[in-house]
């Protein structure tokens, strides 16, 4: 009798099952299969080294059902933003800390986006050399006080410590004024067009910041014109780099008519090599020391964006840090998926 050939998924030994997880409404979750989401890349890449996951499609009104779910599992792959339309984590989060409690494996864990996918990693890894100088401020109170002397010497950007898609993101700068009212330029990251106002009615509306523990204030780099560098992470190595000219927080027409969507690159972009070497040698273990994050806990997907700093006395371009995202990281480079599925596999292994 003529038996058909396994394909690789079959013939691999399978070493769990997990869930990937992302928010959704009841018709998305009627609907969903890995072949037809836009994780699909990444379900396939599971499959071909023995992992098997499935959709778990989220949202706070069917928490009980997504716990009972995951109990049931090896581990999670999370994508949720941290905020989104009006909506935050922090029900979700609570849920993730309880699977992990019961050893769940969890991805990205949310102690260690606390760590590393918020804003004040920034003022924390400011002394590293993709740093600048970086203040945080803990109280509203403090901002006003700190930040005058600090415009005085050039635009600075303001960054709320939690957040995503450019909300909560300003570039501030100085105007001439009278002495009895302070002026400044801002412009929201969001935002087409730059709005001049008292400092004080700036310092306002940041107020509702500090609900999310501080606000992070850097120098404005002035290279932001070039674009940003995006470098993947799949655990400590790297998966690839997306570049854009970006418009956020730029103000020159001609820069902004430059803009345009990201475009991607694996991780063996000539263009991108030293920028890998230091991602993976030196700047990952940094990171993980000063923030205590033992390598095997990294995100199974994260990633780093860099402007461009002043270049350094041999001619190489620096890279000064603008943020990380963990919680959310999509899209990704074609590339991915494969390496995200190694490191799902080895975490996975490693529990065995």
């Amino acid at each position: 009798m003529k038996t058909e050939p396994f394909s690789m998924a079959e013939a691999t030994a399978r070493l769990g099952r997990i869930a990937i997880l992302w928010r959704g409404d009841a018709a998305a979750r009627g609907s969903v299969t890995p072949e037809c989401s836009r994780f699909k890349a990444v379900f396939a890449a599971l499959a071909d080294v023995g992992v098997d996951a499935e959709p778990v499609v989220y949202e706070d009104d069917v928490i009980d059902a997504a716990r009972a779910r995951l109990a049931t599992l090896d581990g999670v792959l999370v994508w949720v933003n941290p905020i989104h339309e009006g909506r935050n984590r922090a029900n979700l989060d609570a849920l993730l800390r309880e699977v992990a409690a019961r050893g769940v494996w969890v991805s990205a864990h949310p102690d260690v986006i606390l760590k590393m996918g918020t804003k004040e990693v920034l003022h924390r890894t400011r002394t590293m050399s993709w740093g600048c100088d970086t203040a945080l401020y803990r109280t509203a109170e403090a901002m006003r006080a700190e930040l005058p002397p600090r415009l005085a010497a050039g635009p600075r950007v303001i960054k709320r410590n939690r957040g995503n898609g450019g909300h909560g993101v300003w570039k501030v700068e100085t105007l001439a004024s009278p002495r009895t009212r302070s002026m400044v330029r801002v412009l929201d990251a969001t935002k087409n067009a730059s709005e001049d106002l008292a400092l004080d009615a700036f310092l306002e509306r940041c107020v509702e910041y500090f609900e999310d523990g501080c606000v992070i204030d850097q120098p404005f780099q002035a290279r932001l014109t070039e674009g940003v560098v995006r470098c993947y992470m799949a655990g400590d190595r790297c998966a690839g780099f997306g570049h854009q000219k970006v418009k956020a927080l730029v103000d020159a027409p001609a820069a902004r008519a430059e803009a345009g969507g990201r475009l991607y690159a694996s991780n063996a972009d000539p263009r991108f090599q030293r920028l890998r070497r230091l991602m993976e040698d030196e700047w990952t273990p940094l990171l993980t020391s000063l923030l205590d994050i033992p390598r095997r806990d990294l995100p199974m997907i994260w990633d780093a964006d860099f402007m461009l700093g002043p270049p350094g006395a041999d001619g190489a371009d620096s890279y000064v840090l603008g943020e990380i995202n963990v919680s959310s990281v999509f899209p990704i480079p074609d590339q991915a998926p494969g390496e995200i599925a190694r490191r799902v596999a080895d975490s996975l292994r490693s529990k065995l």
